[in-house]
């Protein structure tokens, strides 16, 4: 099986510098370079900008100290690059807690919009209960944005969700999908919750939320975060090895990429419908490729047109 840490390392070294060109001054130049825009899209319902990078931590539930220090070093400079928005969940195990402990230390809390979601899976005899423990671990009195995590048990949760919101505890509610299968079943959910966000699956070799899901979100005034912009971790490998020994097109330049994880992310966060993409990434390396990919220009219509037409060219 492929490496996917090696493969994207070999992908990204090469672009490195102009990676940090574009996010970095110059400083004590001032005829040096100075960073890219950095893009931000609204949350429909209030307004609220937010950058289009952010992070996802499903690797974050670690508890070796060097795989802690490297969670360090990403919550560390991700701020500083411009991120904002941190998605977990209480799913990926010691992630929340890890966060939480992390962002304490750092004193970095008010510099972040965390989204967290509750159970996936299993009995919840006590909704309040549930959304309790993401206060605990992550260690705050209000959370950004709470999900129901794969649509499990929303009926159940979302009366709780929305009185906190009410409340102020919660400032955002919304459900989330990784599964094509769910579909039908969230686009009903959008219709007959007051849903903020809505997550769902969609990358440049998985459109299908595009044909229903995007739409509809836009139609319902709903911010869409985006998990599995590479594919996910099943076909993340495969993706970056479809391009492995490609250079980069031309027409690359024309929105500001200088790696294939930013054109993939670029084309994501272009569709009209969707405020945030959500890498997933615990190393230095793919954090500033993948914020770079926040910054600059973004594909119009025909550009998008264009990086699909190309995507659907190369051999599987």
């Amino acid at each position: 099986m492929l490496d996917l840490r090696i493969d994207r390392r070999s992908l990204i070294r090469s672009s490195m510098s102009a990676m940090l060109a574009s996010l970095l001054p110059l400083s004590g130049n001032a005829g040096g370079h100075q960073p890219l825009p950095l893009i931000r899209k609204p949350v429909p319902s209030t307004g609220e900008l937010l950058p289009v990078i952010g992070l996802g931590t499903n690797a974050f539930g670690v508890s070796a100290p060097e795989e802690l220090a490297r969670v360090r070093e990403v919550l560390r400079e991700m701020p500083e690059l411009g991120g904002t928005v941190i998605d977990t969940a209480q799913a990926y195990g010691l992630s929340e807690q890890v966060i939480g402990r992390k962002l304490e230390a750092l004193g970095t809390r008010d510099r972040w919009f965390i989204a967290t979601k509750t159970p996936i899976r299993g009995d919840i005899p006590d909704p309040r209960a549930a959304l309790d423990r993401s206060f605990t671990d992550l260690r705050v009195e209000r959370i950004d944005l709470m999900q129901v995590h794969n649509l499990h048990e929303t009926a159940l949760q979302m009366p709780v969700f929305i009185e906190a919101r009410e409340a102020g505890r919660l400032r955002y509610i919304g459900i989330s999908t990784s599964l094509d299968a769910q579909y039908q079943e969230l686009a009903a959910a959008m219709r007959r919750y007051p849903l903020d966000f809505i997550q769902v699956n969609y990358s440049i070799d998985d459109r299908s939320a595009a044909d229903e899901i995007l739409e509809l979100a836009a139609e319902r005034r709903m911010a869409v975060l985006v998990n599995m912009p590479f594919g996910g971790r099943r076909n993340a490998a495969s993706i970056f090895a479809r391009v492995a020994n490609r250079e980069l097109p031309d027409w690359a330049a024309e929105f500001d990429a200088t790696s294939w994880a930013q054109v993939f992310l670029k084309y994501v966060v272009s569709h009209p419908a969707v405020t945030v993409a959500i890498p997933g990434t615990t190393r230095l390396a793919n954090l500033l490729d993948n914020q770079a990919g926040g910054r600059g220009r973004l594909p119009d219509a025909d550009m998008r047109r264009r990086i699909e037409r190309y995507w659907d060219a190369l051999p599987g």
